[in-house]
């Protein structure tokens, strides 16, 4: 390491900080293994293995012609467990677009040596708006996405990214760092893994790999995500699988990962310990609400 080679000879980026069980940390689109930076700490203090690796076409991975399809996906997932030796009680902790590698990891590969998964701002089940998928986003947002993509993504990804972390005329969740450092990451990815990557993300039906979901699974979900909204995605996921818990973030966009670094840390630190993952932000408001209508003394 850093680099390991898949089964198709494609190398990809892989870090490794920490000892103890191994959490796999999977970014989104079109982002790397280093948006994970923050909870990769946070596990490796904890006593934890947190690996993060850059998806193909990604990052400081190779950007071969082909392999954007959530099989692959999902092959190379197995590749970075074997090369790490990550093959026992395995954490898989999935943002957007990752969801769908542990989805696809989960039924091809028999969820092998995973013990428990999180999916966080997820594109699982599914994305595409349908006849039997209402809530979906429509083929033409994903139509103008391919468009500004191909006319100019620098200026596209200039955009996207404030809609990402629910940046207004008002709200400034992240700062103005945080966008140029997305931005910057963005680019370093090759315009055709972006757009095949994109087309992969906004397609694929993972309903059919949901009976995979054997095991403890948490959803985070922010309740404002434009990008992804929670109905068609984490909302059907905690439907759909038996053994899932999920933790509504109120008001919060998609990019949780900068936008809650805190709330998401204490989340995903508890489902990794075995202990019920309540979400702390929901007691401390709670408690806040009772204070000021609580009589005076």
């Amino acid at each position: 390491m850093p680099m390991i080679e898949t089964r198709d000879g494609t190398s990809l980026y892989v870090k490794s900080w920490g000892d103890g069980a191994p959490v796999i940390l999977i970014h989104g689109w079109p982002l790397s293994g280093d948006s994970w930076d923050p909870i990769s700490h946070a596990l490796a203090e904890a006593g934890y293995r947190a690996i993060a690796y850059d998806r193909r076409g990604f990052g400081r991975s190779d950007q071969p012609s082909g392999g954007y399809d959530y099989d692959t996906f999902a092959d190379d997932l197995a590749d970075v467990m074997a090369a790490t030796g990550a093959t026992e009680n395995v954490s898989l902790v999935g943002f957007s677009m990752g969801g769908g590698e542990i989805a696809r990891y989960m039924s091809r590969h028999g969820g092998r040596g995973v013990a428990r998964v999180a999916l966080v701002s997820s594109v699982v089940p599914y994305m595409l708006q349908t006849d039997d998928n209402p809530d979906g986003v429509p083929q033409a947002t994903f139509d103008q996405m391919t468009d500004g993509m191909l006319e100019d993504r620098a200026k596209f990804m200039a955009t996207f990214f404030k809609e990402f972390y629910g940046v207004g005329w008002i709200s400034q969740p992240v700062s103005d760092e945080v966008l140029q450092l997305s931005w910057a990451t963005a680019m370093m990815a090759g315009l055709r893994p972006t757009l095949a990557a994109a087309k992969a993300f906004a397609t694929t039906d993972f309903r059919p790999d949901l009976p995979a979901f054997t095991v403890p699974t948490l959803v985070i979900h922010g309740t404002s995500d434009k990008t992804v909204p929670i109905e068609a995605t984490g909302r059907a996921v905690a439907r759909a699988v038996p053994q899932s818990t999920l933790i509504e973030y109120d008001g919060e966009p998609h990019g949780v990962f900068a936008t809650q670094v805190e709330r998401l840390k204490a989340n995903l630190l508890d489902f990794l310990a075995g202990r019920d993952p309540d979400d702390r932000q929901e007691v401390l408001d709670a408690m806040t609400a009772s204070a000021m209508v609580a009589p005076p003394v």
